[in-house]
């Protein structure tokens, strides 16, 4: 007989809340790991394809109807004792937004990635793979906005960088890096104050699918 493996969607939703990249968990309140914080997942429905089932869980287990976010599959984790109750397969879905609310589910809540040392399952591992693909897609790809208003500077901008990247960035370097990156940023024509100093120039995000010239952690400001 073939083997019946049951498979889930975790969700792996990044943002930037009070200067920090976190990530939307629960505390377990029942074994295995009772007090440990987990991401918020589900089993898809045999009649569900699975970007379908990861919007779903969004939705309901997370508690985000209706959020812009930017889902993308992350990775499948299938080794055999990744959850001690039962073999279960894990497609792994890596969300990113701007400053998103709380919940709606009383259960969930932001959490500075930093903090979260011990969690249940696999998920530390699965956060960790979902910090580093975002790590990259922001040498790469113009997701960096992804955790911006539709309107932002270039300040707010090289803010999600370095918080995402975990370190300071030449505001100079990066102002020319990414304004002269072929479809990046559009600007608005529109100017705010509300940083204090001079006005700045407000974008939006542009066309562009890839980054040329990328911008590479590599590489010296």
């Amino acid at each position: 007989m073939v083997p019946r493996v049951p498979v889930s969607v975790d969700l792996v939703v990044l943002t930037v809340r009070c200067q920090a990249l976190s990530a939307l968990v629960w505390q377990r309140n029942k074994s295995p790991y009772e007090g440990r914080w987990a991401l918020s997942g589900g089993f898809i429905h045999l009649d569900e394809d699975l970007p379908a089932a990861a919007a779903r869980v969004l939705a309901e287990r997370s508690g985000l109807p209706g959020a812009a976010v930017h889902l993308e599959q992350l990775q499948t984790y299938g080794y055999p004792d990744r959850d001690p109750r039962q073999r279960v397969l894990s497609v792994a879905y890596l969300g990113l937004a701007p400053d998103l609310p709380a919940s709606t589910e009383a259960h969930m809540s932001w959490q500075p990635v930093l903090s979260l040392r011990e969690m249940a399952f696999d998920h530390r591992r699965i956060v960790l793979d979902g910090i580093e693909r975002a790590r990259a897609k922001l040498e790469y790809t113009p997701l960096g906005a992804a955790f911006c208003p539709p309107e932002f500077t270039v300040a707010d901008l090289r803010r999600v960088y370095e918080i995402v990247w975990g370190r300071s960035l030449d505001p100079r370097n990066f102002h020319r890096k990414v304004t002269k990156a072929e479809g990046f940023l559009v600007p608005t024509g529109g100017i705010t104050a509300r940083d204090g100093g001079r006005p700045a120039k407000l974008y939006r995000r542009g066309p562009a699918a890839l980054l040329h010239p990328p911008m590479l952690r590599s590489l010296k400001d």
